[in-house]
């Protein structure tokens, strides 16, 4: 099976994410269209697995399969996390629904580790435009901004909300590059402040319900395996069956 028709016919979960998703976009703005597509069970009794993820077939389109996605959604990847909370869903079926139900249970105060790790690579990399260029490239500086500001609000509430709100013009301020460089490091540093102070109180459990996670997992792959891929009628004897010789 083509990786392109695991995202075509096999696809639970389809979301817009980027400036789109987060309340930021401009006329110029791309639409990220990111998505979850469950790879049918047969497949993976193959020496040829499955791809964990696909890119495409449309363009800035990604799509992970579900067990992938799962794991780093147990790890707070915070790509991953957001994606669960797009504001902006174009498909979901019955299996993505369950999915989405299971949000609050990929949630962790592992989440100060994973979004401020992240946060530190890409302000060393601003930093370095800095020097090299006498400026940072404005726009990463401006999602950096709000990645962190993300981070800090679901420490303190135990909710992820992605979409800046009244941040808006703030932070498309910073965009444009009309915020001095000292002030946006000096809130990103106030920022990581604050998050790290939320994470000694937060609401959120210390690690995620991997248990329930891998429980529904589990559920799945067995459905599936109830339901043969369609596409390969060796896999389907092997699931109703029939041996070899018995088609």
């Amino acid at each position: 099976m083509r990786p392109e028709t695991l995202v075509r016919d096999h696809t639970i979960y389809a979301c817009v994410m980027g400036s789109r998703a987060f309340g930021l976009a401009t006329d110029d703005s791309d639409t990220d269209r990111r998505g979850v597509f469950l790879a049918p069970t047969p497949l993976f009794w193959r020496f040829d697995k499955p791809p964990t993820h696909v890119d495409g077939p449309l363009e800035e389109q990604f799509s992970w399969e579900l067990e992938r996605f799962c794991e780093l959604a147990l790890r707070a990847n915070p790509n991953i996390l957001e994606c669960l909370h797009s504001p902006l869903v174009e498909y979901v079926d019955d299996t993505g629904r369950e999915l989405l139900a299971l949000r609050e249970a990929f949630l962790s105060r592992q989440a100060l580790d994973t979004f401020t790790r992240y946060a530190l690579g890409q302000r060393r990399k601003l930093e370095a435009d800095v020097r090299s260029h006498g400026a940072p490239r404005w726009k990463h500086a401006m999602h950096l901004l709000r990645l962190l500001t993300s981070a800090r609000d679901l420490l303190r509430t135990g909710r992820l909300t992605i979409d800046v709100g009244d941040q808006r013009e703030p932070l498309l301020e910073v965009k444009r590059g009309e915020v001095p460089w000292p002030e946006v490091e000096s809130r990103m540093s106030r920022l990581a402040r604050e998050a790290e102070d939320a994470s000694r109180r937060s609401p959120l459990p210390a690690e995620p319900d991997r248990r329930r996670v891998e429980d529904f997992l589990i559920g799945v792959r067995r459905a599936s395996a109830l339901q043969p891929d369609p596409y390969d009628e060796g896999v389907q004897g092997v699931v109703d069956g029939r041996g070899v010789g018995q088609r």
